[in-house]
């Protein structure tokens, strides 16, 4: 996997050098594009003058949104012959008991089945989509922005819908406001508390956009050093250091995951029992 990583870094360098560019190969394997594994490009479609041309990170998250519906669709079968759960199932069945027991119920409480089904996609997509991105040439779809941006403006409408149907619409935006105020302070605390609502869902954008797309911005700059420096002294070092965040993006993967679903599921549970 480390070798294919560097003959990708080694043909981006030789292109950068003829385009007389320094860190433009590094975004080439980062930021979004049209071509997939470097073989071929992505057929350009616009339609009433918008660009809706299909580019890697959406075939990507296709990819995973296939994976998971075979894999659970695997899983329902299994269950239906079996109470039992084995193999893939019972592996499944560890992550699933796990976001229910360990993420959602601690933080959402009494209620918190109505919420359990999305938190649980978002946990399975986020987690699927970054070991996508481990694959050499593949993409990590959630080190786009937009991608982030639009998993956590999902969370944001649920935490909201969350709370309005649980407390009432006035009743819901009344009890963000702390006990006790003086009158003069009300209106200075509505505005800070409604920015609070739209920081939360910013927070988790940022959060996994920035972790997922760091450890590949810093395994394609070790390998360059190679190339760069143009000695085989650093090679070992490179190497070695690159194999090792290589293998810490595995747990930063699953990390993610975990944080993205337990922050999204904390920010319901605040917002369903404001009054504790």
């Amino acid at each position: 996997m480390v070798l294919d990583t560097i003959q990708e870094v080694h043909d981006s360098l030789n292109v950068a050098a003829e385009k007389g560019e320094d860190t433009s190969w590094i975004l080439h394997h980062i930021l979004d594009s049209k071509e997939i594994f470097g073989l071929f490009t992505l057929p350009e479609i616009h339609l009433f003058g918008i660009d809706l041309t299909i580019t890697n990170h959406v075939v990507f998250m296709w990819l995973a949104m296939i994976i998971l519906g075979i894999i659970f669709s695997k899983v329902s079968r299994s269950y239906k012959k079996s109470l039992v759960p084995k193999g893939l199932t019972n592996l499944m069945e560890i992550f699933i008991i796990f976001v229910r027991d360990d993420i959602v119920k601690p933080t959402i409480g009494k209620g918190y089945e109505k919420f359990l089904p999305y938190l649980l996609t978002v946990f399975f997509f986020i987690l699927t989509c970054n070991f996508l991105g481990l694959i050499p040439g593949g993409a990590t779809a959630t080190s786009n922005i937009s991608v982030t941006a639009t998993l956590a403006t999902i969370s944001f409408v649920v935490i909201q819908a969350g709370g309005i149907m649980k407390n009432g619409f006035f009743g819901y935006f009344k009890g963000l406001m702390p006990h006790g105020l003086p009158t003069w302070l009300l209106p200075i605390m509505f505005v800070v508390e409604v920015l609070g609502l739209f920081t939360k869902p910013f927070a988790l954008a940022i959060r996994l956009f920035a972790n997922m797309s760091a450890g590949h911005i810093v395994i394609l700059a070790l390998l360059g050093l190679i190339f760069i420096l143009k000695t085989y002294f650093v090679i070992p070092v490179s190497i070695g250091f690159a194999l090792f965040i290589y293998l810490l993006e595995i747990l930063v993967a699953l990390i993610q995951a975990y944080i993205f679903t337990m922050l999204s599921s904390l920010f319901i549970g605040m917002a369903v029992h404001q009054d504790h």
